[in-house]
């Protein structure tokens, strides 16, 4: 009789960890986009910087609760894979919540932002012809709906570009079987 020995396959998969952190990262979002709000610094300067460092954290915290949880190991693949689970759900949540807080709680927020394009431009020398035209063309994107489809795209978007880079850092590879 042959004794069977098999290792037990881990419980983890990049979804569960992508999910895990993706709830985290659009709670985490929410907090950070009602600070800005609330601080009247929307739109100002480095701000997007702090939220970018903030998605590369949270996709590196998921990547070493992969690798603790799991065998020890994580593939390029997987970690993007977990990038890619945190963008879509962190994007829906801080999305839905966005579009929430614009469209029944701050319905003055799209005119904030819009005031502050307009100040930008005539900080840069734009003529008034210049400012109108360009807040003709920009007013079709600045509607709380229009928000929410671009809030969603561009965290799935940007977080899947920042996990590529933050993957090079977290992967480690499964030692080769002969």
């Amino acid at each position: 009789m042959e004794s069977q020995t098999t290792t037990p396959t881990p419980t983890i998969t990049t979804r569960s960890a992508g999910t895990r952190y993706g709830v985290i990262g659009g709670l985490v979002s929410i907090v950070f986009f009602l600070f800005l709000s609330l601080a009247g610094l929307i739109g100002t300067g480095y701000w997007n910087w702090l939220g970018y460092l903030i998605t590369a954290v949270i996709i590196f915290m998921a990547h070493k609760f992969f690798k603790e949880n799991g065998d020890g190991f994580m593939s390029y693949g997987q970690g993007v894979g977990i990038s890619l689970w945190i963008g879509i759900i962190s994007a829906a949540i801080s999305s839905v919540f966005s579009y929430i807080y614009m469209k029944f709680i701050d319905s003055s927020f799209t005119e904030t932002i819009k005031q502050k394009q307009i100040e930008s431009m005539q900080e840069r020398g734009m003529s008034d012809e210049q400012i109108d035209q360009a807040m003709q063309y920009a007013s079709m994107f600045t509607t709380p709906e229009a928000m929410f489809i671009f809030g969603l795209l561009f965290g799935i978007l940007g977080t899947i570009i920042i996990g590529l880079i933050v993957t090079i850092f977290t992967q480690k590879k499964a030692p080769e079987t002969f």
